[in-house]
């Protein structure tokens, strides 16, 4: 059998055995000069591709297997009509082509740009894939070492149209992946949505199921990481699909504050927040805001753990602990919850994408952050804020009910939440939740509220509980019945400037 199989990798990993597996069937070794001298140093004979064209590299290695010899043995069919053109060109019959990218994803995330980023961007092995992938009738094509084992130890008679068109698939998806990197990569800078987006993701993990048992899932990570994609974790069972959409709401709220930070999550919607001087204070303080609903829920701490805190955390069933480390003392303590899942999760945050499937495409948009600080939030109503309210009862309520689901409020205090509502279809309906939760907390609480009041409703129930300061977006063409409200209730009325709605 004059059949050869063409390699050219960076990743030497399990070469040698895939290399005797094929020469074993019969098959030639083409191979591009870094390949064929490693292969030949392992008692391999190999044919370089300089060998077979009669030309040498190019421009920098840019040009090497571009030519009309080595794709006329690539893509020729089954037909008479094309293996007469490729013999008389004296074209390998090229069966299996084996090819690692150039590591641009890698150089990217490593910090390159410009130049020295675009010399990794590759032409010869991506148009080899494409090329081996569309004549899958003959050819078969591996892209990673990870696929090695599999097709050494399928039988030669079983590697029919059908193992070859599945081994294309995975051709097609590499190579998109790849080129979706390489289009995010090069314009990182660049703000507007383009006509046709592409989105780049590695899967990191099967899931057992989506968010019901009847749904499959998976977890994708961004080429860029960050965020869980880039968390380590330290103990516990694999990571379901609702554990990983209620630790990122975590993960985003608890990175929003900069004092000592303990976040409480359930159903990707916040139970409780907490600031203080401390971290060991400001869990006791989160835990004590909502004991029921923490249970079974996500925490996440902007600190690290240490022993004492380790030790309060394994004193009820929690599903996710995040933190930026974990003392070692603290990680003995909490390896006693085998179950308990706990990500160390580094404390650098990207600018971040939020995407939405609907029927028939999906949504995107960037994420939400906050461009207003409180020092430029409006006085429009009521006594001057001196006394009324600490600043981190203002950054505790206002970051908070940026992360519920709208309409939201929360009610807070002692740099705590008291009370948190959301998801609700009126707005006057969440503030009454919130503040029956907050009971008489409530009284010289602070009321936030994620979006406008277009009536002086919720104004007049936050006299009646006794609520200090409330803080809006405000931007409503009827602000001013609020105003009024606030102005003969004797409330400080802060307006934002911008709303932060979670649908």
């Amino acid at each position: 059998m004059d059949a050869w199989a063409l390699l050219s990798v960076s990743d030497k990993r399990g070469l040698e055995s895939l290399a005797q597996s094929l020469t074993s069937h019969g098959l030639k070794l083409l191979a591009t000069s870094s390949t064929a001298a490693y292969l030949k140093e392992q008692g391999f004979q190999v044919k370089s591709v300089e060998d077979l064209t009669g030309f040498g590299e190019i421009l920098d290695g840019r040009v090497k297997t571009l030519h009309p010899i080595i794709y006329g043995g690539l893509l020729a069919s089954s037909s008479e009509q094309h293996q007469a053109q490729r013999v008389a060109m004296q074209a390998p019959d090229i069966r299996v082509v084996v090819v690692n990218l150039y590591p641009f994803e890698e150089a990217w995330r490593a910090g390159q740009r410009d130049d020295a980023l675009v010399e990794e961007i590759d032409i010869g092995g991506v148009s080899l894939i494409r090329a081996a992938a569309k004549n899958h009738e003959r050819v078969a094509v591996l892209v990673t070492p990870d696929q090695y084992a599999a097709f050494v130890e399928t039988p030669w008679p079983e590697q029919d149209v059908s193992f070859r068109r599945n081994l294309a698939v995975m051709a097609f998806e590499h190579v998109a992946y790849y080129d979706a990197v390489i289009a995010q990569g090069l314009a990182v800078d660049v703000r507007t949505w383009p006509d046709q987006l592409v989105l780049a993701g590695r899967q990191s993990t099967p899931l057992r199921y989506g968010e019901n048992p009847h749904q499959s899932g998976a977890f994708y990570h961004d080429p860029q990481g960050g965020g869980l994609a880039s968390a380590s974790v330290l103990q516990g069972k694999a990571l379901s699909y609702n554990n990983y959409a209620d630790a990122d709401t975590a993960l985003r709220l608890v990175q929003d504050f900069a004092l000592p930070a303990v976040v409480v999550v359930k159903h990707q919607t916040p139970c409780a927040a907490a600031l203080a001087d401390n971290i060991n204070e400001a869990y006791q303080r989160a835990h004590d805001a909502d004991p029921v609903s923490i249970f079974g829920g996500v925490v996440a701490v902007n600190r690290p753990i240490d022993p004492l805190l380790a030790a309060k955390l394994i004193d009820l069933f929690l599903e996710v602990i995040i933190a930026p480390s974990v003392e070692e003392e603290a990680k003995s303590i909490l390896a006693k919850k085998k179950n308990l899942r706990v990500l160390v999760v580094p404390w650098t945050r990207l600018p971040g994408r939020d995407i939405k499937g609907i029927m028939g495409g999906f949504l995107i948009q960037e994420e939400d952050v906050f461009r207003v600080p409180i020092q430029d939030w409006q006085h429009a109503a009521g006594p001057d804020l001196a006394g009324r309210a600490a600043e981190r009862d203002l950054e505790v309520a206002w970051k908070t009910v940026a992360r519920v689901k709208s309409n939201a409020i929360v009610v807070a205090k002692d740099g705590t939440t008291l009370g948190v509502a959301g998801g609700q279809t009126n707005r006057i309906d969440a503030a009454r939740q919130a503040l029956d939760r907050a009971g008489e907390g409530a009284r010289g609480a602070v009321l936030a509220s994620d979006g406008f009041f277009p009536f002086g409703d919720v104004l007049e129930l936050c006299r009646e509980r006794g609520i200090a300061v409330v803080v809006e977006p405000g931007g409503s063409m009827r602000d001013q019945e609020s105003i009024d409200m606030a102005n003969e209730a004797g409330i400080t009325l802060l307006l934002t400037g911008e709303r932060h709605f979670r649908h």
